[in-house]
C-alpha cells in the first residue's frame, strides 16, 4: 500500500485548504416588507416575488 514519502509541509496544506472558506451569504432587503432574503427566492416573511403576491402567509 503506498503512503507519503515526506511529511506535507505547513505551506502545501494551507495552501490547499486555501478555497475552503465559506462565502458570505449575499442576504438583500425584501422591497415589500423590509426583510432580509435570498435573491430571486419568495419572500418568507410576506410571500411577495418582483411585486407580485405568490404565497399563502401563516401567521
Amino acid at each position: 500500500m503506498p503512503v507519503p514519502k515526506r511529511r506535507t509541509s505547513k505551506s502545501k496544506r494551507d495552501q490547499r485548504r486555501a478555497h475552503d472558506a465559506l462565502r458570505p451569504v449575499n442576504a438583500i432587503a425584501c422591497p415589500q416588507c423590509g426583510e432580509p432574503t435570498l435573491p430571486h427566492r419568495i419572500c418568507r416573511h410576506c410571500g411577495t416575488y418582483r411585486g407580485r403576491q405568490l404565497a399563502e402567509v401563516k401567521e
